[in-house]
């Protein structure tokens, strides 16, 4: 038995994920292999090698990876599925655009965001936007996983020495899909998944002017920006921002909640961060009932004090 884990990088590093699935990986099986396809990835594969726990680096540098179309990726995926009881991909986009088309050529049955692995064929994952646990048993041959990043450690990123292999691209969409560009949001800060500091807000907000007074508390805090999907759908921010079930899930040391009612969506992406702050001014919000610690008040008037005060 070995375990396969699909990596997510920009042909120029590998995501975190990567390294909380290949942990999710050595639970189940210490024989870990990692596939990296993209195109000049060279670099994803040589720091692959280095991962503690990993015992081969399976490439497929080609320009139809470049962009990691699903469709080309899970041709991929399957061409090489058969050495491999286990095949994981982190709980991102990424792994939830990919696993579900590799299940549907397989025939199997994905397993979807688990948080812990009880054995082999049983895993533990989040229902009813984390309100419950369910402990699902697969009997299929070949289980495919997606795993929650904030559930796992990341792996060491030294340590390991393992082999390389090339592989040849196999064709996948067929034509049906192509890449036709991207708008990416650059911003100088932390990466909103892995930041240690999440300031996020809400529709009490109001308007994206208002988001400014967060943005200025996050640049003190070199925090992360974050918003629930009211802010979202309300045009404040950009898609990209939401944390929620329909987001982006996060577990940061603190996470900030201004303006946010704390609806279940929402409490579903957060709700594993080590100190949850609230700032709201009705007390009867549901964000207060997970909060470590909770601020009855105006946003407009704590905001500029909070950022007086930490100027000092």
């Amino acid at each position: 038995m070995s375990v396969l884990v699909i990596a997510e990088h920009d042909n120029a590093e590998l995501k975190p994920a990567t390294l909380t699935t290949v942990t999710a990986a050595g639970e189940i099986d210490p024989s870990v292999a990692i596939l990296v396809a993209g195109f000049d990835c060279h670099a994803v594969a040589e720091s692959a090698t280095k991962i503690a726990g990993v015992a081969q680096i399976l490439v497929c540098d080609d320009a139809r990876y470049q962009h990691q179309l699903a469709e080309d990726v899970a041709a991929l995926v399957v061409a090489v599925a058969g050495e491999f009881s286990h095949i994981l991909a982190p709980a991102s986009t990424f792994g939830k655009n990919l696993i579900p088309r590799v299940g549907a050529m397989l025939d199997v049955s994905p397993i979807s965001d688990i948080v812990s692995i009880e054995s082999s064929d049983t895993f533990v994952r989040p229902v009813y936007a984390g309100n419950a646990m369910a402990t699902v048993k697969s009997s299929d041959d070949k289980k495919l996983i997606t795993a929650r990043a904030t559930a796992f450690a990341a792996a060491a990123t030294t340590g390991g020495s393992a082999s390389v292999s090339e592989l040849q691209p196999v064709d996948g969409s067929g034509g049906r899909s192509r890449f036709v560009g991207q708008e990416l949001t650059q911003s100088e800060r932390p990466e909103l998944t892995n930041a240690r500091v999440v300031v996020s807000g809400g529709r009490g907000l109001g308007s994206a002017e208002n988001f400014k007074l967060l943005e200025q508390l996050a640049d003190q805090l070199d925090a992360a920006v974050g918003a629930s999907r009211a802010a979202v759908d309300a045009g404040y921010v950009p898609n990209d921002y939401q944390v929620g079930q329909t987001g982006k899930v996060v577990a940061p040391e603190l996470y900030i909640a201004i303006g946010i009612s704390g609806a279940i969506q929402h409490l579903a992406g957060m709700k594993d961060s080590k100190v949850i702050v609230a700032i709201n001014k009705d007390e009867e919000a549901p964000i207060f009932q997970v909060a470590d610690y909770g601020l009855v008040a105006d946003l407009f008037d704590v905001l500029p004090k909070l950022s007086a005060a930490l100027e000092k």
